[in-house]
C-alpha cells in the first residue's frame, strides 16, 4: 500500500525536486548561526527557482523554526507564500502539502490544517505525521477525543519524538503531569543530537513540566540542557525566568526577560515583563509593557483568547474582554479559551455564566495553576460581584 501511495504521488507530481538536506538532518544544522545562514541561502535559491518544491519545503521548515526562535510571525507568512508558489507549479507535491499542514497550524488556521492533514492522510495513510497535524488541529479546537485518537494512531504507526511530544501534551491536559514528563523525556531522547533547536525545545518543555510539579532543581537542569543545546533559545530563557520568579528572584527574572525581548519580542513576553515590573513597584514601566502586550495580541500576533484573558487579569476594558472571549469561544472550545471566557465573565460580574464556562475549562482534568485559581475564585464568588 505504501508503494502504491508513492507511485500515485509521483504520477500526480509534474516536476522534479532538488534534493536538499532537511533541517535537523546531517548536513543541515539547526543551530542559531547555521539556521540563519541556511535561510539566507535558501531564499536566494527559491528566488531563482520558485517552482522547485524541494527548496520551498526546506525554506518553509527553516522559517517556521526561526519563527519559534524569534517570535516573528511574518516569517510564517513568507513560508506559506513559498509553498503556495511551489504548489501552483506542482499541486500534487506530497512534501509541500504535508509542510503546508504544519504551517497552517502555526498560524492557528486549525480547520484548514485538519483538511490538509486529512487529504495527506488519504494519500499516504502510513505517514504518521499526518495524524499529528490532524490531532493538533482538533486539540486546539477543543475536540479532544478526536485529537487523542489521532495521537494514538500516530504512536501506533511510528513512535518518534513528534509522537511522544503529543502524548506528553495530551497527558498534561488530562492532569497527568508525571506521565507527561515521562513522554516528553522520551521525545527529547528520540531527538537527534544534530538538531539542536528541536532538542532545546524538548528540554525546555520538560523543564516547564517539572516547574508545574514544583520540582525546581529538576526544572533548572532541563533549562540548562536546553541552553547548552541551543544557547539563548527563547523557550529555555522564558522557562528559566519563571523558575527565578518562583524562587523569589524577581530582579534576575526581569533581567532575563528584558534580554530575551531584544531578540525575540512577543506579546506574552511583554505581559510577563510587565507583571514583574509591577511586582517590583515600577508601575509606569509595567504599564508600557502592558500596552505593548495588548497591541501585540491585537495586531502583530492576533490571539483572541490570550488578549481576552490578559484584559480580564489586568482589569482592562472588561466589556471588550467579554466580547472578544465570546467570539473566540464561538470558533474554538479548548480549555484555555473557555478559561478566558470564564475569567472575563467573572470580572464582568456574570458569575453564573463564569461557572458554566469554567466547568468546561476543567473538563479534561487539567492541573493548570491559573485555571484552577480562576475556578476557585469563581466557585466562592457570589452573584453580587460588582462589574468593572
Amino acid at each position: 500500500m505504501v508503494a502504491v501511495a508513492n507511485w500515485r504521488d509521483v504520477r500526480q507530481s509534474r516536476t522534479t525536486s532538488t534534493r536538499v538536506p532537511q533541517l535537523g538532518t546531517r548536513g543541515a544544522g539547526t543551530g542559531r548561526e547555521a539556521l540563519s545562514k541556511r535561510i539566507v541561502d535558501l531564499r536566494a535559491s527559491v528566488a531563482a527557482r520558485p517552482d522547485n518544491v524541494g527548496l520551498a519545503v526546506t525554506l518553509a521548515d527553516a522559517l517556521v523554526r526561526q519563527t519559534r526562535i524569534t517570535g516573528n510571525a511574518g516569517l510564517a507568512l513568507e513560508a506559506e507564500a513559498a509553498l503556495r508558489r511551489a504548489l501552483i507549479a506542482d499541486p500534487g507535491s506530497y512534501d509541500a502539502n504535508r509542510e503546508l499542514g504544519s504551517l497552517l497550524l502555526s498560524q492557528h488556521r486549525f480547520r484548514e490544517a485538519i483538511a490538509v492533514g486529512e487529504k495527506n492522510r488519504d494519500a499516504r495513510p502510513y505517514d504518521s505525521l499526518n495524524y499529528g497535524v490532524i490531532g493538533d488541529g482538533h486539540l486546539e479546537l477543543g475536540e479532544y477525543q478526536q485529537a487523542f485518537d489521532a495521537f494514538d494512531k500516530m504512536m501506533a504507526l511510528r513512535p518518534s519524538a513528534a509522537a511522544y511530544a503529543r502524548v506528553a501534551y495530551a497527558r498534561e491536559l488530562q492532569g497527568n503531569l508525571t506521565g507527561a514528563v515521562e513522554s516528553m523525556k522520551l521525545a527529547a531522547d528520540a531527538t537527534p543530537p544534530d538538531d539542536p533547536e528541536a532538542l532545546a525545545w524538548h528540554h525546555a518543555q520538560v523543564g516547564d513540566l517539572y516547574l508545574r510539579l514544583g520540582k525546581l532543581h529538576e526544572a533548572e537542569a532541563e533549562y540548562i540542557a536546553a541552553s547548552h543545546a541551543f544557547p539563548g533559545h527563547p523557550f529555555a530563557m522564558m522557562g528559566y525566568a519563571r523558575l527565578l520568579a518562583a524562587r523569589g528572584e524577581r530582579t534576575g527574572a526581569l533581567t532575563m526577560l528584558q534580554e530575551l525581548a531584544r531578540t525575540a519580542p512577543t506579546p506574552d513576553l511583554a505581559a510577563r515583563t510587565g507583571d514583574l515590573l509591577d511586582q517590583l513597584g515600577r508601575h509606569d514601566e509595567a504599564e508600557r509593557q502592558y500596552a505593548l502586550a495588548e497591541a501585540g495580541w491585537r495586531v502583530d500576533a492576533p490571539e483572541p483568547k490570550n488578549l481576552a484573558r490578559f484584559l480580564a487579569e489586568h482589569d482592562r476594558k472588561i466589556p471588550e474582554a467579554v466580547a472578544i472571549a465570546e467570539k473566540a469561544a464561538s470558533e474554538r472550545r479548548d480549555i484555555f479559551t473557555e478559561d478566558a471566557l470564564a475569567w472575563s465573565y467573572f470580572k464582568a460580574g456574570r458569575v453564573a455564566a463564569a461557572r458554566e464556562a469554567i466547568a468546561q475549562a476543567l473538563r479534561t482534568g487539567t492541573k493548570d495553576a491559573d485555571i484552577l485559581a480562576h475556578a476557585k475564585a469563581i466557585q466562592h464568588a457570589t452573584p453580587q460581584v460588582v462589574a468593572r
